[in-house]
C-alpha cells in the first residue's frame, strides 16, 4: 500500500480538489483507494458527502464514524484508536471522514512529540495514531493506495500526518505567496523527516507500529487560474517561471540550473492544470468529479468539451504520479465517457 500526502503551507492552492479528483481518477484506473481528509477544515468530506450524510456523520456530540471518532480511545486513555470507519463512496473507493473537531488534538501531538526523545511509550503512540488510522483503514478495504489532504499550515497535525506518508505531491499557484511556501515547507519537510529518525532509534518497544517517516517528495502541480485584470499575463509567466529553480532549492535541497526551466520542460512538474471554475461549481452540486460531469448535471455545450480536456488531464497526471511512485495500474488509461 502506497501512501501520498498532498501538502502546501499556502492556502487556495487546490490541494482538496487534486485529491478528490485523482481518488476518483485512481478508482477508474483499477486500484482500490481511499481519500484520507485529515485536514480539520474537512472540505474533502464535503465534497464527497452531501448534507443530509454529513448531519449523520457528525450529529451533535460524539462522531464515531469521523477520524476523530477513531482518536477518541487513544486521547482519553480509555484504550487503543478505535477500528476507523471508512465511508465507501463505490467499491473502489472510500473516504476516511474528516471533522472539525479534529485540531483538538493538536496539543496532545505537540506535547508528545518532545516526549519521544524520552522513549515515552504512549507519546510514541499519540504520534503515530494517524499512521495507525490510516493502516487499519487500508487493511479493511484492501487498499492498493491513500491520498491525503492535509490543512494548509505547519502544524503538528500536518506532521504526524506527513510521517504517515511515503511521498508529497505539492500543488503550487504560479505567485509569490506560493513560492514563499515553498522556501518554509522544503526546510520543515526535511527537519521533520530528521527529527522523527532520530525519535525512532529511541523507541523502547519493538512491538510498537511506528511510520518509517519517508515523505519523499515526488514532484509539484500547478494550477493555472484564470489571469485576472489586476495581474498581467507577463506577472503570471514571472512565477511560473521561478517555480522550478525554488523547487530544486527549497524542497530539494539542491543549486538551481544556470537557466532556470519553465515548468513544462521540469522533470520535477507532475502537471500544469487548468482552471475550470464553472465546472467545479456544478462538480460540487453534483457531488461528483468535473470529468464525470453529465448533461443531466449541466454540462452541454463547450461543457462537454471542457470535461473531457479535464478527463485526459487527470489521466496523464495520475499516471505521472504513479510512475513516480512505482505504483502499478491494472489499467493506464480510462474511457472518454467515464
Amino acid at each position: 500500500m502506497n501512501t501520498i500526502a498532498f501538502f502546501n503551507n499556502k492556502s487556495g492552492v487546490g490541494k482538496t480538489s487534486l485529491v478528490y479528483h485523482l481518488a476518483y481518477m485512481y478508482a477508474e484506473l483499477g486500484l482500490k483507494v481511499i481519500a484520507a481528509d485529515l485536514d480539520p477544515q474537512a472540505n474533502l468530506t464535503s465534497m464527497f458527502l452531501d448534507d443530509e450524510r454529513l448531519e449523520e456523520v457528525w450529529p451533535d456530540g460524539e462522531h464515531p464514524q469521523s477520524i476523530l471518532g477513531a482518536l477518541l480511545p487513544l486521547i482519553e486513555g480509555t484504550g487503543p484508536i478505535a477500528q476507523p470507519h471508512v465511508e465507501c463512496i463505490s467499491d473502489s473507493l472510500g473516504l476516511l471522514i474528516g471533522d472539525l473537531a479534529l485540531s483538538s488534538f493538536e496539543d496532545d501531538l505537540s506535547e508528545n512529540w518532545p516526549h519521544c526523545l524520552g522513549a515515552k511509550p504512549r507519546a510514541f503512540r499519540i504520534e503515530a495514531a494517524l499512521f495507525r488510522i490510516i493502516q487499519l483503514a487500508a487493511v479493511a478495504r484492501k487498499a492498493d493506495l491513500v491520498l491525503i489532504d492535509l490543512g494548509p499550515n505547519l502544524g503538528a497535525i500536518n506532521r504526524a500526518a506527513l510521517i504517515a506518508a511515503h511521498y508529497v505531491a505539492i500543488p503550487l499557484a504560479p505567485d509569490l505567496y506560493s513560492l514563499q511556501g515553498l522556501r518554509n515547507l522544503g526546510p520543515t519537510l526535511r527537519r521533520w523527516r530528521s527529527e522523527w529518525k532520530d525519535r525512532l532509534t529511541r523507541s523502547p518497544r519493538d512491538d510498537l507500529e511506528l511510520p518509517a517517516g519517508e515523505m519523499e517528495p515526488i514532484g509539484y502541480i500547478t494550477m493555472q487560474h484564470a489571469i485576472r485584470s489586476d495581474r498581467p499575463t507577463r506577472a503570471y509567466g514571472w512565477w511560473m517561471n521561478r517555480i522550478p529553480g525554488e523547487y530544486r532549492v527549497s524542497v530539494l535541497a539542491s543549486k538551481p540550473d544556470v537557466f532556470t526551466d519553465q515548468p513544462q520542460d521540469d522533470p520535477n512538474c507532475l502537471a500544469m492544470l487548468k482552471h475550470y471554475p464553472s465546472l467545479m461549481s456544478m462538480a460540487m452540486e453534483a457531488h461528483k468529479p468535473i470529468f464525470a460531469l453529465k448533461p443531466a448535471d449541466g454540462a452541454i455545450g463547450a461543457h462537454v468539451y471542457a470535461a473531457q480536456q479535464c478527463l485526459e488531464d487527470f489521466n496523464k497526471l495520475a499516471v505521472s504520479i504513479a510512475e513516480r511512485c512505482e505504483i502499478d495500474l491494472p489499467r493506464s488509461t480510462v474511457s472518454r465517457l467515464f
